[in-house]
C-alpha cells in the first residue's frame, strides 16, 4: 500500500527540504520506489539541492499542461553513486552478490523527483485563478497521486509542501496520509503550529490523516572546533567522540525538569498531537554550503541515525 507523507510547518525554515529528501533518499536506498514532489511553489528549494533546472515542473501537470512523466525525473543513480547496489524492499538481501536478474531488477528501490517550476507567471495564473479553476486543481492533486500509485508503482510520496496555510499547502495535506507538522522550538513556529493544528490539522485528522509533530533543529548538539573535516564540500564527519559528547548531552537533556525534552512532551500533549521524533541542531549540516544526501555519503553522521529512526518511525 503506497503512503503518501507531507512535511508541512507554519513557517519557513524548519527544516523542511532537508528532512524530505534524505528520508526519501534512505528510503530507495532501503529498495523502495519513491517519488520526492516539491509542491513549494512560492519558494521552491529543489534546483538549488540537487543544482538542475527542469523545464517542465510538477505544477505544470497540475496546471493540466503536461503529463505527470515528463515531470518527474528518474534520480536513481544518484542514490546508487552513494550506496552501490540498492537493497530489495523485500528484506531478502542474500542475492545481492550474484547476477541480476529480472526479478532482481523489478524488486529494486527507485527515486523520482518532481520539480516545481519556477516560472512567476504560471504561479500567478493559478492563485489568481477562479473557483472553478481552482476546483479543477484539486482534482489534478488527487490525479496526480493515482497515477504515480498507478504508473510508477510508488511505495511512497513523498512531498515538501509550502509553509503556512494556503493554498497549495493545503491541498498538498490534503492527499496526504501522514502530516508531518514540522517545528522548532521559537515561540513563533509554536504559536503557529498551534493555530495550524485548530485551523487545519485537525479537520484531516477527522477523515483519516495521521499527524505527527516533527521537531527539528533543537538544542543539544554542535560539532566542537576541531572536528575532522574531510576534502571537497566542507561537510563535518562528526568523530566518535563527538557522538559521545551528543549522548551524554541527550541524556542531561532528558533528566532536567526544565528541558526542552519536558517541553516537546507537555507541547505534545496540549495540542493532542503526538511527536514522532526531536532532532538537534547539527550545525555542520545546517551550516554546510552544500547539503545533498546526508545519509548516504555520511552513514555514520548522528543526522543520518536521526533519519533512520524518522523511516523506521514512518
Amino acid at each position: 500500500m503506497t503512503r503518501c507523507i507531507a512535511f508541512h510547518s507554519y513557517k519557513g525554515g524548519t527544516g523542511k527540504t532537508t528532512l524530505a529528501c534524505n528520508s526519501a533518499a534512505l528510503l530507495a536506498s532501503r529498495g523502495y520506489k519513491v517519488c520526492l514532489l516539491d509542491l513549494d511553489i512560492y519558494a521552491p528549494s529543489f534546483q538549488s539541492y540537487f543544482e538542475r533546472e527542469p523545464i517542465v515542473g510538477i505544477n505544470d501537470f497540475l496546471n493540466t499542461n503536461v503529463e505527470v512523466d515528463k515531470a518527474m525525473i528518474d534520480y536513481t543513480s544518484a542514490v546508487e553513486n552513494h550506496t552501490g547496489k540498492i537493497r530489495p524492499s523485500d528484506g531478502s538481501y542474500s542475492f545481492l552478490n550474484r547476477s541480476e536478474n529480472k526479478e532482481e531488477v523489478r524488486n529494486k528501490g527507485k527515486l523520482w523527483i518532481g520539480f516545481s517550476n519556477i516560472q512567476k507567471k504560471g504561479i500567478f495564473e493559478l492563485e489568481n485563478a477562479d473557483s472553478g479553476t481552482k476546483r479543477d486543481i484539486i482534482r489534478r492533486f488527487i490525479y496526480l497521486r493515482e497515477r504515480l500509485i498507478s504508473d510508477f508503482h510508488a511505495d511512497y510520496i513523498i512531498i515538501d509542501t509550502s509553509p503556512g496555510m494556503r493554498f497549495w499547502s493545503i491541498n498538498s495535506l490534503a492527499i496526504a496520509d501522514t502530516l508531518l507538522l514540522t517545528l522548532k522550538m521559537g515561540n513563533l513556529d509554536v504559536e503557529g503550529t498551534r493555530l495550524a493544528i485548530n485551523e487545519i490539522y485537525k479537520s484531516f485528522a477527522r477523515f483519516g490523516s495521521k499527524a505527527y509533530l516533527l521537531y527539528n533543529l533543537i538544542s543539544g548538539y554542535c560539532v566542537p572546533s576541531g572536528a575532522p573535516t574531510p576534502g571537497g564540500e566542507g561537510q563535518i564527519v562528526a568523530s566518535s567522540k563527538v557522538r559521545k559528547d551528543q549522548k551524554v548531552i541527550l541524556n542531561k537533556l532528558t533528566r532536567e525538569p526544565s528541558s526542552e525534552a519536558d517541553f516537546v512532551k507537555k507541547l505534545s500533549s496540549d495540542l493532542g498531537i503526538p511527536p514522532i521524533i526531536s532532532i538537534p541542531c547539527y550545525c555542520d549540516i545546517q551550516f554546510s554550503r552544500k547539503e545533498y544526501f546526508t545519509v548516504l555519503k555520511y552513514p555514520e553522521h548522528p543526522f543520518t541515525k536521526q533519519i533512520e529512526e524518522l523511516v523506521t518511525a514512518l
